[in-house]
């Protein structure tokens, strides 16, 4: 049974989502505040957390760079807040998804069970992804792609590494900045447009249409397999 940390000042939703989740065989830790959800998420290991912003002794970003201090359990924001700057502080933070109230619950299952599959005790980022004709060898630096050999320039290699070593998960503008072109870039947004469109160009089967480089308009970009 997998433990899910709901954390949300509203009693309502904090009783609808354990009703819901525990129906689908889902052991729930309910918090009402920030500093309930950092005891609870220290004592009860949870395999995610459910966490929202506006709680009222400490704000959800507070509560993120808490558990981010210690743990890498995989966080999904669940929120009123639909902002970009909302979405991308939270991401900044050390969130890995960030979902709108209102929601439907089999969206949030899917997110739930994507997050345990990249979140799971123990798990690495793969050295080897293969991906619908695409072969990633990140230890070895090659790339193939329906059998041919894929030459990457080394940016496009460092852009690469960072968003398959997070695969599934949406990777900020100004954390992909900062990781391939150093801690002095974050706004050079133009950088990113260019490059992943040269890896598109490279990697996807219809460019125009991508499968695995995915955009997230205003946010970041993420790979999926």
């Amino acid at each position: 049974m997998s433990r899910v940390l709901v954390v949300d000042d509203e009693p309502g939703m904090r009783r609808a989502l354990a009703i819901n989740l525990g129906a689908r065989g889902w052991d729930v830790t309910e918090a009402a505040d920030g500093s309930t959800a950092l005891a609870a998420a220290a004592s009860a290991h949870p395999d995610v957390v459910l966490l929202d912003l506006g709680l009222p002794d400490l704000d959800g970003l507070e509560v993120i760079a808490g558990i981010r201090g210690w743990s890498d359990v995989p966080i999904i924001v669940l929120t009123a807040r639909t902002s970009s700057a909302d979405t991308v502080d939270a991401l900044d933070a050390g969130a890995d998804d960030y979902v709108t109230k209102p929601f439907a619950m089999d969206v949030l299952l899917a997110r739930l069970r994507a997050a345990l599959r990249r979140g799971g005790a123990g798990d690495t980022p793969p050295d080897v992804v293969d991906a619908e004709g695409l072969h990633i060898d990140l230890a070895r630096h090659v790339v193939t792609r329906d059998g041919e050999a894929v030459k990457l320039t080394p940016t496009e290699w460092a852009l690469l590494q960072v968003l398959v070593a997070n695969s599934g998960r949406l990777v900020t503008q100004t954390h992909l900045l900062k990781e391939v072109w150093g801690p002095a870039y974050g706004r050079e947004t133009n950088y990113l447009r260019v490059y992943v469109g040269q890896l598109r160009r490279k990697l996807e089967q219809v460019p125009s249409r991508p499968r695995h480089l995915i955009t997230e308009p205003g946010m970041g970009y993420r790979f999926e397999h």
